[in-house]
């Protein structure tokens, strides 16, 4: 889980920095405004996808973050709004994915038995 969904926000928070110069270039808003916000959504993703796999709690504040990063796109639409839905959709898909891998994982352990499992 600890790989798969890290690589979701960081991927996510890449896309935000590009995504700074399109919202301001379209005239969406202004430079000041989605530099402050996209800036600081990638440096809470990039914070996030540290602990994401260590801390129970870091996968709630990731679904807290995507809810976040959503709701921001009432600072710049529509740009946000669009983001924040396909990352929410690869953020919930990338949980579903490694908790039906790790469930997998776990139960070829248990039929390998003790002795194949320890190699």
């Amino acid at each position: 889980m600890r790989r798969l969904c890290g690589t979701v926000l960081a991927m996510e928070a890449v896309v935000l920095l590009l995504s700074i110069v399109p919202a301001k270039v379209l005239g969406h808003v202004d430079g000041g405004t989605a530099a402050a916000v996209c800036g600081g959504l990638a440096v809470v993703a990039l914070l996030l996808s540290g602990y994401v796999g260590r801390k129970r709690w870091a996968l709630y504040a990731g679904s807290a973050f995507q809810v976040l990063v959503i709701a921001s796109g009432v600072l710049v639409p529509p740009a946000m709004y669009i983001l924040g839905g396909v990352f929410a959709a690869l953020w919930i898909t990338g949980i579903w994915l490694a908790r039906k891998w790790e469930g997998s994982a776990t139960a070829v352990d248990r039929t390998a038995g003790p002795a194949q499992a320890r190699r």
